[in-house]
């Protein structure tokens, strides 16, 4: 991707800021504070999802791993719309993660049971597949509009992280969404209820990969009819690449979650992004500096040394407050193949993700969201903030907060 796509498409600076989509998917972004990066062209979150909040007119559904709140924050004033929505008599579903529940404050789960029309319940996702999480993070709205993206129910994730999401329109894949919460929806109440959940998929389930776009989730297993497998439908796009691979994560390493703590080792996506790498392509991987743990951080260096591959670490400054802990870390989870392709999503790159835990995958074969979203990896990747992985160098353990 030119490096002249970046200003182009970021338009000029202090421009408020408007809309970037395609149609049925409009890109969202939040932009860290106190940082020099800016995307004038991008509404951010918390704009839209008060104004998804304030458009239902009979149903919201939200899933997601653990919630916070703060009083005084932007995120306290999107809280606000839920509730004021719930109050005009729009029915709330809320679905939360019981490891979840664990990392979310008790005074913000008392407030969302406190809002009018509000059921919230809570799935131990872990029972289903032995090891996994509600880590997906989205919303429907009326059944008609959709959201998907990194940004967790969490106040700093709407100040203080690099998230990236999308404001879906289009009605097949809105249609998928909704379906992933039902499904998840039941099995709440059967695993209440001590009843077991029906496995829907005993094999992994292809989607039409040639499709202008779609959406992957994962488990395979607890995936409705027609929504096609993360775990299978990632190697099988970056075989597809042919010049260029954008990637960025939180979280990169060919490991799993086992357990008393044990990181067994898990391959599927780090084979293919060795095989790529292997037959040409440009792999340009940037990730967070939670990334540096130990071993994760020896697996980044082994990758580093392949040809064709460049690893980049992005550290983001302390806040003028101080240390605010699970925060300013880049979290968005996005892909670009061959300036082509676009994938926004909810995944960490690591086992226990595409395989055990709920999560969900946008996939768009449009060149102008692509374009978009490699010049947004761009700015980050020549910013200050992004420097070389250094292979000889053995990096301090990151200080953080947050696991996910």
């Amino acid at each position: 991707m030119r490096r002249l796509l970046l200003p182009a498409l970021l338009g000029a600076a202090g421009l408020a800021h408007a809309e970037f989509s395609i149609p049925g998917y409009e890109l969202v972004h939040t932009v860290p504070l106190e940082t020099s990066l800016a995307t004038p062209d991008l509404r951010d979150a918390a704009t839209v999802w008060s104004e998804l909040f304030d458009q239902a007119r009979s149903e919201i559904v939200i899933g997601q791993f653990y919630v916070v709140n703060q009083a005084g924050s932007t995120f306290e004033r999107v809280v606000e719309r839920l509730a004021a929505a719930g109050r005009r008599g729009v029915k709330i579903r809320f679905l939360l993660d019981q490891k979840g529940v664990g990392l979310s404050e008790p005074a913000t789960i008392a407030q969302l049971k406190a809002i009018p029309n509000l059921d919230l319940r809570v799935i131990d996702f872990n029972k289903l597949t032995g090891n996994g999480i509600i880590h997906a993070k989205y919303l429907v709205v009326d059944r008609a509009v959709a959201y998907v993206g990194s940004q967790n129910f969490d106040w700093r994730a709407f100040s203080h992280i690099h998230e990236t999401g999308l404001r879906i329109s289009d009605p097949k894949v809105v249609g998928q969404v909704q379906a992933i919460f039902e499904q998840d929806w039941r099995a709440q109440a059967l695993s209440s209820q001590g009843q077991t959940v029906p496995v829907l998929n005993s094999k992994p389930v292809a989607a039409d990969y040639a499709q202008a776009a779609y959406l992957l989730a994962s488990p395979n297993a607890y995936n409705p009819a027609g929504v096609g497998d993360s775990e299978s439908g990632l190697p099988a796009l970056l075989a597809e690449a042919r010049s260029e691979v954008r990637i960025q994560l939180l979280d990169y390493a060919p490991l799993s979650y086992g357990p008393k703590g044990t990181r067994p080792y898990y391959a599927v996506i780090d084979n293919a992004v060795r095989s790529a790498a292997n037959r040409g392509v440009k792999i340009k991987l940037m990730v967070s500096n939670w990334n540096l743990e130990m071993p994760a951080q020896s697996y980044l260096k082994s990758l580093a040394m392949l040809p064709n591959v460049e690893i980049r670490v992005v550290t983001l400054p302390v806040a003028s407050s101080g240390f605010i802990p699970f925060a300013r870390v880049i979290h968005s989870k996005t892909m670009v193949i061959d300036g082509k392709l676009g994938w926004v999503g909810t995944s960490n790159w690591s086992g226990g993700y595409l395989d055990l835990s709920r999560n969900l995958e946008v996939v768009m074969r449009n060149e102008k969201m692509a374009q978009r979203l490699a010049a947004l990896h761009e700015q980050t990747w020549s910013s200050a903030y992004a420097q070389p992985l250094d292979i000889n160098k053995v990096y301090a353990k990151p200080s953080k907060g947050s696991p996910e």
